[in-house]
């Protein structure tokens, strides 16, 4: 599933094409992704301007000009093109190709741009799940998909003290705690081996472990924070790692996976300087773990 540095990157993507602009029709080609579609989607989008966009953990949000804000969630394999009528779709490189085949085309955007130009979003996803749905913005934050979502990790609100502060007497793994989406929200498996690994943090400490006996942050509790934002923004600025499905929205695909100190990088030599270990691989809660088990302790 494409992580916070994948949706970001897709959100500044879609943003230039997609914030002031109205839209003019929508093509729904099915009733349904991972969720039916809301009544009346199609005919509840048209004609409304798109004031901003927006991510909130995962999710895609575009703000209507009546209040209303557009729901969207990439899935495993969903992504997003814009294509223009004047201009062909820019590829880009692969590095693995995305789908291109039309009968996944669930969701067309046709869209008049503040130039009065024409453009499309074209909303693509084989395994269909993603989804998109409707939520007032009087009342999202209250929605159950947000209500529960913890702080962001991007920007200076993520440091020690809310480290501490989110950690304090819990005697879960760190990494467990990390990935809970009530503490911090949107950071996922991939970005959080690589800050745990440049942190060297092992991650079946408890988390409890990064605060001290007065409630304050641990010296590797403020160098963590620091290390998550720095790995996100340098995947962000990479365009994301580009795993299986994921492109960006000119159909190109990111390259942090060819940084990747640790993630998906089993048996072979630690990059940390000086350390003479070998990357492992864990599983924990059916998820992959991987990490130098001499320099992170």
């Amino acid at each position: 599933m494409p992580e916070l540095p994948e949706v970001e990157t897709v959100k500044r993507g879609l943003a230039p094409t997609f914030e002031s602009s109205i839209i003019t029709k929508v093509d729904q080609n099915r009733p349904d992704l991972r969720f039916p579609f809301p009544g009346e989607f199609a005919n509840r989008l048209t004609n409304r301007k798109v004031t901003a966009l927006s991510r909130r953990s995962k999710y895609l949000l575009a703000d209507l000009d009546n209040g209303d804000v557009l729901v969207m969630h990439l899935g495993m394999s969903g992504s997003f093109r814009v294509e223009a009528d004047l201009d062909s779709l820019t590829p880009g490189t692969f590095a693995h190709e995305r789908s291109k085949d039309p009968k996944h085309d669930h969701v067309v955007f046709h869209l008049q741009t503040p130039g009065k130009e024409r453009a499309r979003i074209v909303y693509n996803d084989p395994r269909r799940f993603g989804f998109m749905t409707l939520i007032p913005r009087e009342t999202l934050s209250e929605h159950p998909l947000f209500r529960e979502l913890g702080m962001e990790p991007l920007g200076n609100s993520l440091d020690g003290y809310a480290i501490a502060r989110l950690f304090a007497g819990r005697k879960t793994p760190l990494k467990a705690a990390l990935l809970n989406q009530k503490l911090i929200a949107g950071l996922g498996n991939i970005y959080v081996c690589e800050a745990l690994w440049r942190t060297g943090l092992n991650p079946e400490r408890a988390a409890g472990s990064l605060v001290t006996k007065s409630g304050r942050p641990t010296k590797k509790a403020t160098e963590l924070a620091n290390n998550i934002r720095a790995t996100l923004e340098e995947a962000i600025r990479a365009g994301g790692s580009s795993l299986r499905d994921h492109a960006q929205t000119d159909g190109s695909l990111g390259y942090f996976q060819h940084s990747f100190a640790v993630y998906d990088r089993e048996n072979q030599p630690c990059s940390s300087e000086g350390c003479k270990g070998t990357v492992v691989r864990a599983v924990h809660s059916n998820r992959s773990t991987f990490y130098c088990p001499s320099c992170q302790r």
